[in-house]
C-alpha cells in the first residue's frame, strides 16, 4: 500500500464512512477528553475548525464547549476558495453560521462577523486533517488552506492535529511547505512532535 498523500486521503476518507454516528461521537467525545490533558489551558485564542457533517470529521462542538466553559476566545475561520485563504472571526453569541456551498459551517458576513482576529494572534490551532504520521506531517483535503494559515501564525502556535485515527509510520511525499503539528490526538493517544 502506497504511503503517498493521494493514497491515505482515499483511504482515511473511507475509513471515516464506515464509521457510525455513534462511532463518530464516542470518539469525538474521547478526543475531547484526551485535551484536557495539554499544557494548552494557560492559552486565550484557540482557533477550532467546524465539523463538515457529511465529511464524518470530529465533532467539535464538544471542544467549543470546553473552550466556552474556561472563558478562552474562540475563532473560527471564513474560506475564500479563489484565494485558498482564510479570514479568522471572534465566535461570539451574536455570531451566525451558515453552510458554505462545500457544506462547511462559516460565520456569515455582515455586522455579526466583525471581530475579524489576525492569524498572528492565534495561540492554539486545533487542525483538521484525513491522516498523520509520527513525525508529525498530515494529510487534509489537499486544498492548502491550513498550510497557509499555519505559516501566517507566530512560529510558537501550538498546532493540534484531531484524528479519529492512529498515525502512519511515514508519509512519502512531505513538501518542506508542510507546517508539522505540535500535538496529534486520537481517542486512545496524545502524540507529541
Amino acid at each position: 500500500m502506497e504511503n503517498n498523500k493521494k493514497a491515505l486521503r482515499l483511504k482515511y476518507k473511507t475509513l471515516r464512512k464506515e464509521l457510525s454516528e455513534s462511532d463518530s461521537e464516542t470518539m469525538s467525545l474521547a478526543i475531547a477528553n484526551q485535551l484536557l490533558k495539554l499544557p494548552i489551558w494557560d492559552k486565550n485564542y484557540f482557533h477550532v475548525f467546524l465539523s463538515i457533517e457529511n465529511h464524518r470529521e470530529i465533532d467539535t462542538q464538544l471542544i467549543l464547549h470546553l473552550l466556552s466553559g474556561r472563558d478562552k476566545n474562540i475563532i473560527i475561520s471564513k474560506s475564500d476558495f479563489a484565494t485558498r485563504k482564510m479570514t479568522h472571526y471572534l465566535l461570539t453569541d451574536n455570531t451566525k453560521i451558515k453552510k458554505n456551498p462545500y457544506g462547511i459551517p462559516e460565520p456569515v458576513d455582515g455586522p455579526e462577523a466583525s471581530g475579524e482576529v489576525p492569524s498572528q494572534k492565534i495561540e492554539v490551532v486545533f487542525v483538521p486533517l484525513l491522516a498523520f504520521d509520527k513525525q508529525g506531517h498530515r494529510v487534509g483535503y489537499g486544498k492548502g488552506f491550513y498550510d497557509k494559515f499555519l505559516s501566517e501564525c507566530q512560529p510558537e502556535t501550538i498546532k493540534i492535529g484531531l484524528s479519529f485515527f492512529e498515525a502512519e509510520t511515514s508519509i512519502e511525499d512531505v513538501h518542506e511547505a508542510d507546517i508539522q503539528l505540535n500535538y496529534c490526538v486520537t481517542p486512545h493517544t496524545i502524540y507529541e512532535f
